[in-house]
């Protein structure tokens, strides 16, 4: 499709939902009962038009298209919040970090973030926005963290990261600490992957675990075997083929899908987690992961709340200009992050 195309899918992305919806004509898909809303349908719509028919393209390329996306589609973070570049260890050395201050946040209270990207793009950058939002909705202080990205680093790079950088963040012995009893950890999609494999590693560890957990859109099983996997397989914004590789740029060559630091869904260390808040969207193929993984995590004894968005589609957090619904899920996550660490 060319750019008339392209302007044409822009134009009727930004018209209200009930606009989209009539020029729809009520063919909008469906998947399991869950009707795709308008406005996540027309931006599904615009994605296949820039992106032609052979979306796959080069990690470098990849990180520049997630950021523009970001960037066009994202409403900014609130002025107010003031941001402080900081770090954190590593694995194998110091890593960036960026943290956040509303005006009213108690310093007790953090939230630890890790962004998406399929663990090869996403950054500190790309997340700016979400994290401000969080910050300033909860107030609480936010430090997003950079871990490592493949292929340059494949994992363990990544879940390695992360431990090293919880457990420098609650030893009390870096310039920025936490005290578990008032962190929770978060991410999205890769992100709340590797957050969740936190957790499984915390606890077969033996080491102090946070108040909660958040799980945006979580990626808990590396079968990718499940019904919304099926049905969603030529998805234009997460489609199968994108996601295969992804894994191909991330995991090492035979290594076991199934590993529970990779796919926690298999964990035998769920129980004894802290609670969890886990979003899922309606045509988003992780939709099941985040339901199977919510449903292990209460048959364990872990207090579970499962945020559906049967309409939206992976990432809705990161495009509020376009998906009002993102900024709804938003303050959602803030209310529940509030209640762990204020209540």
């Amino acid at each position: 499709m060319g750019k008339l195309g392209i302007f044409g899918g822009l134009v009727r992305l930004l018209l209200p939902a009930g606009a989209i919806g009539m020029l729809y004509g009520g063919r909008l898909p469906e998947v399991a009962g869950r009707r795709i809303d308008p406005k996540a349908q027309a931006l599904l719509d615009l994605i296949v038009a820039v992106r032609g028919p052979n979306p796959l393209t080069t990690v470098a390329d990849s990180r520049v298209q997630m950021a523009g996306f970001v960037e066009k589609f994202d409403l900014p973070g609130p002025a107010e919040v003031r941001r402080e570049a900081g770090e954190l260890p590593g694995a194998e050395g110091y890593r960036a970090a960026r943290v956040y201050y509303p005006p009213a946040a108690k310093p007790a209270a953090t939230l630890l973030y890790f962004h998406g990207g399929g663990w090869v793009q996403g950054s500190i950058d790309t997340h700016d926005a979400l994290c401000a939002k969080l910050a300033a909705q909860a107030g609480v202080r936010v430090i997003s963290y950079d871990y490592r990205l493949a292929p340059e680093d494949r994992f363990p790079a990544a879940p390695d990261d992360v431990l090293a950088a919880y457990l420098g963040l609650v030893s009390g012995e870096e310039e920025l600490r936490a005290d578990p009893a008032k962190l929770v950890v978060g991410g999205d999609s890769a992100g709340a992957n590797l957050a969740a494999g936190l957790m499984h590693d915390l606890v077969a560890g033996g080491h102090p675990l946070p108040a909660g957990q958040i799980l945006v859109y979580p990626a808990v099983d590396g079968r990718m075997t499940s019904d919304s996997m099926q049905a969603l397989a030529d998805n234009a914004l997460l489609p199968r083929d994108r996601m295969e590789w992804y894994l191909d740029n991330y995991l090492p060559a035979g290594h076991d899908r199934q590993d529970p630091r990779f796919s926690p869904l298999f964990s035998d260390h769920l129980a004894g987690q802290p609670p969890a808040l886990i979003l899922v969207a309606g045509h988003d193929p992780l939709w099941d992961d985040g339901q199977a993984y919510a449903s292990r995590l209460h048959g364990a004894g872990v207090e579970v709340e499962v945020a559906e968005y049967p309409g939206q589609i992976h990432g809705f957090l990161n495009l509020t200009k376009v998906q009002p619904e993102g900024t709804v899920a938003i303050a959602g996550l803030a209310r529940w992050l509030s209640g762990r660490l204020h209540g």
